[in-house]
């Protein structure tokens, strides 16, 4: 059937109907700034649903209504299992929260951050504590050999 002959509320039916946002089985542990996200978050949850209400018959935007409440949800479960991890103690290990630089074998030099699953953005320098490079340096010290992505690289700085 040609697209021409659909029609729009079956579309709009269609959009609606939208899974909602996978929550991780691991343990939700947030820094501070993540913890302060993932409020912001809700907020602009609680706040695109309002709208959505507002906005007038919920038939008239399924698609709205259908996106805030998925987001509503994952960001109200987010919140409610956040554990704040509060900066420890440096005794000179790599540690949720702090930061680790490594070399590679080719001479490269990396540092990362190591923060909650939500707050990773490994393109600005974070990644998420159940990543695979996380789980390799997580509780090592400077000088330790390590491998990731099948590589031996060694930790150089640990902040």
């Amino acid at each position: 059937m040609s697209v021409a002959f659909t029609r729009e509320e079956d579309l709009e039916a269609t959009a609606a109907d939208l899974a909602d946002r996978p929550i991780s089985p691991h343990p939700n542990l947030v820094t501070a700034e993540g913890l302060a996200q993932i409020e912001a978050e809700l907020a602009s949850a609680r706040a695109a649903y309002a709208a959505a209400q507002i906005k007038g018959s919920i038939e008239t935007d399924r698609t709205a209504m259908a996106r805030a409440t998925r987001d509503l949800r994952y960001w109200s479960a987010r919140r409610a299992s956040a554990q704040l991890v509060e900066p420890g103690e440096a005794d000179g290990r790599v540690r949720f929260g702090g930061s680790v630089r490594i070399e590679r074998d080719d001479g490269r030099s990396q540092t990362w951050r190591i923060v909650g699953e939500d707050e990773a953005d490994p393109a600005k320098g974070s990644v998420s504590h159940v990543s695979p490079l996380a789980r390799a340096v997580l509780g090592r010290r400077i000088g330790d050999e390590v491998v990731v992505a099948g590589r031996t690289v060694e930790i150089t700085a640990v902040g």
